[in-house]
């Protein structure tokens, strides 16, 4: 069998392809986006509120402890949604068939792993990330007026600080989700 004779002074005729069919777009959970920024907006406030009143008036250690309380808050949760977001439900219905106290749990947040991601590590993780950065801004200025240092290396230093703390624990939190 030979090939098809083209015609002199035509290009040739380029293989056909396939289209692949596209995926259905998923439609926008508009309640639920109303829903997660009600929770944002009120979990936001009581965070901030009971930062702000425990670092009124404290020294330089009790700041870095609020610190470290609200990093590690963002750590956990940052833990919690990538392992709800890349678990598999197979083992779970295995444990929960043998009735192993909290599979029935365990696949609960599976299914509606997406929202529950959203949640840990989008709102609790980005609050967690908006109060500590207002934390660091008090423990510099702590910094400033106890070790008489310039404000500018006081921001730059417990920022870093914080930013590598954090960023840090959510790598080494990363091998355990």
């Amino acid at each position: 069998m030979s090939a098809p004779k083209q015609e002199p002074g035509k290009e040739p005729l380029a293989p056909q392809r396939r289209k692949r069919p596209r995926p259905p777009l998923k439609r926008v959970d508009w309640r639920w986006a109303a829903t997660i920024v009600a929770w944002t907006f009120a979990i936001s406030m009581g965070m901030s509120f009971a930062s702000s009143e425990t670092l009124k008036g404290v020294g330089l250690g009790v700041a870095l402890l609020v610190l470290l309380a609200f990093v590690l808050l963002g750590i956990v949760f940052d833990i919690a949604g990538i392992a709800v977001a890349t678990a598999s439900e197979k083992p779970f219905h295995s444990m929960s068939s043998r009735r192993v106290p909290g599979a029935q749990n365990a696949l609960w947040l599976i299914r509606r792993a997406e929202k529950v991601s959203n949640f840990c590590n989008d709102v609790v993780g980005d609050i967690c990330g908006i109060i500590s950065g207002a934390t660091t801004a008090v423990i510099a200025t702590q910094a400033v007026v106890g070790m008489n240092i310039s404000l500018t290396l006081a921001q730059l230093i417990a920022a870093a600080l914080a930013a590598a703390v954090t960023v840090g624990g959510k790598a080494i939190g990363k091998g355990f989700a």
